[in-house]
């Protein structure tokens, strides 16, 4: 599916909860936000979080004032903020696909298998999400996509910071596990310094074998016309 277009001069300066109060004035209360991260990395999981924020908290876009798409904060800020974050959600969790899923299944069925993981761990019943662009199959409630959902939706934002300080914090646990790949600065993107290893040393057990240049070191992917 393309993604929409999206005109960027109607993004708020800072992610709310307008969406959010909609659907709340219409009767649902729990109102999941959820984001993913690492689904363009080289290696390691993809992971999606889950946040309900309170429908009945007095100044709670104040509480979280700090919170963004996690792309736009520094780590400091991530983590200071995801504490905040659980301190006043409702509920809120993190699920994760690992690297031999996302070679089996896809990036995009990996990613909604993440997400539905994180959904599953909830112990409350959800009545509505809200996502960043994707939608996600079989489910028996609501969905709102959003196209740059995580700079619009703060339940969508807080997501994002949870996904991605939860992955980062096991990225950097890999790199005790696989030194020389530098994962704990890179989280398996594909810096320079990240392709130059994966040519030196092979792809470890971590690195995802169905994306360039891992599959390439494999010689998986076929050749151009006229090689």
């Amino acid at each position: 599916m393309p993604r929409a277009k999206f005109d960027r001069s109607l993004l708020p300066e800072r992610p709310d909860l307008s969406f959010e109060r909609e659907i709340w004035r219409n009767g649902a209360r729990l109102v999941a936000g959820v984001d993913e991260a690492g689904r363009g990395a080289l290696a390691g999981p993809v992971s999606a979080g889950v946040v309900i924020l309170p429908h009945d908290r007095p100044q709670l876009e104040e509480r979280l004032a700090g919170v963004r798409d996690s792309k736009q904060m520094t780590p400091a800020a991530r983590e200071g903020w995801a504490e905040i974050i659980k301190e006043n959600a409702l509920a809120w969790a993190v699920g994760f696909a690992s690297s031999t899923e996302i070679d089996r299944l896809g990036i995009v069925p990996a990613t909604r298998l993440a997400a539905r993981r994180a959904l599953d761990d909830l112990d409350c019943g959800i009545e509505h999400i809200l996502i960043d662009y994707l939608i996600l199959p079989d489910l028996n409630f609501p969905q709102t996509p959003l196209v740059k959902g995580d700079a619009r939706s703060l339940s969508i934002a807080a997501a994002s910071v949870l996904a991605k300080t939860a992955r980062d914090a096991q990225m950097v646990e890999m790199d005790a596990l696989y030194p020389g790949y530098f994962l704990a600065s890179n989280k398996g993107y594909a810096t320079s310094a990240h392709r130059e290893a994966v040519t030196k040393l092979g792809p470890c057990a971590e690195h995802r074998c169905s994306f360039s240049p891992v599959a390439e070191f494999y010689g998986l992917f076929p050749p151009k016309k006229g090689e």
